[in-house]
């Protein structure tokens, strides 16, 4: 019953006292320098996807993949592998279709149901270097990302792959989208939606005749973006369908490589029914952990260089 009943996550920095505060406050705070080398991956279907690595000369390799609207520079990704890095493993954080700066060539771009593409980066990863050990760390999106590609793939995994962990990971998807819905994170909304808008104005540049840009001033909820934007361009039918088939929680049973996974009790953002306690409850290989504090992707600790979540991750790869 791989429940974690105790976290050690108890000490937030004092002025973080919420988890809003726990949430924004280290992005706009947290500075982190990563030495990072860039490689740009050709993927079969003409696209591409640009990958950060810090190489080490290790035969073991951390994969990072952020969240959503996120990429290789945010302070979680960098502070990762940085803290990997300085303990001997390789790290390599990737960005998602359309995340690293330069719109990607396909219509499709990236989406919490893909696992196309990180297949694609581990395949690329073992083929480069022998490689003995892979773990996957994900953050937000990243993490359902992560724990549907072990669910799906199970003991067809890579045999290097040796487990995962999730933070903050919107295991049921459309509750987390009711969630972003709520009065009090109007400002999370805003801001992925000034930020997915561009992108689908920059997509329909590139194909005018598969998006109609004027749906964007009609949407006022998630689900109208996910109905008129994200599930046509990513190949689903509709947002229930979006939903549905890209929720982590409908394919984590399916993974035979232990998982990781934590989400804040006060995560703004993720409702109760994102952490599934009664699958973690019957299954030996999904750990749940739930921190009272740490908001969403934050679990910062006062005057220390690394977060809370990256000495833990450390701790559960290497242990």
């Amino acid at each position: 019953m791989p429940l974690i009943e105790r976290s050690s996550y108890t000490r937030p920095p004092f002025y973080q006292f919420n988890g809003h505060l726990q949430t924004v406050l280290p992005a706009i705070l947290r500075r982190v320098e990563t030495p990072y080398e860039r490689e740009r991956l050709t993927l079969p279907d003409g696209d591409f996807l640009d990958l950060d690595w810090i190489d080490r000369g290790s035969r073991r390799l951390v994969i990072l993949t952020h969240g959503l609207e996120g990429n290789s520079d945010r302070h979680y990704m960098k502070g990762m592998a940085n803290l990997f890095a300085g303990r001997g493993w390789d790290a390599l954080a990737w960005n998602c279709r359309s995340c690293s700066g330069e719109m990607n060539r396909q219509l499709r771009m990236y989406n919490h149901g893909d696992i196309e593409d990180i297949g694609a980066v581990i395949q690329h990863a073992l083929s480069i270097k022998d490689y003995e050990q892979v773990v996957l760390i994900g953050f937000s999106m990243g993490g359902s990302i992560l724990m549907k590609y072990l669910g799906v793939q199970g003991k067809e995994a890579p045999e290097q792959v040796s487990r995962g962990v999730a933070f903050s990971a919107p295991c049921n998807l459309e509750a987390s989208v009711e969630a972003l819905e709520l009065p009090g994170n109007a400002f999370y909304k805003r801001r992925f939606f000034k930020s997915l808008r561009a992108k689908i104005e920059a997509k329909a540049e590139q194909y005018p005749n598969a998006i109609d840009t004027s749906k964007l001033d009609e949407i006022r909820e998630w689900r109208d973006f996910d109905n008129f934007f994200s599930a046509p361009i990513n190949g689903y039918e509709d947002a229930a369908d979006f939903y549905r088939r890209a929720s982590a929680q409908n394919y984590m049973a399916g993974t035979d490589r232990p998982i990781l996974l934590v989400n804040a009790v006060n995560d703004p953002i993720l409702p109760p029914e994102c952490s599934p306690v009664a699958l973690c409850e019957q299954h030996d290989k999904i750990f749940l952990e739930r921190p009272l504090e740490g908001g969403h992707v934050g679990f910062t600790l006062p005057k220390a260089g690394y977060a809370w979540s990256e000495y833990r991750a450390l701790e559960w790869c290497e242990g």
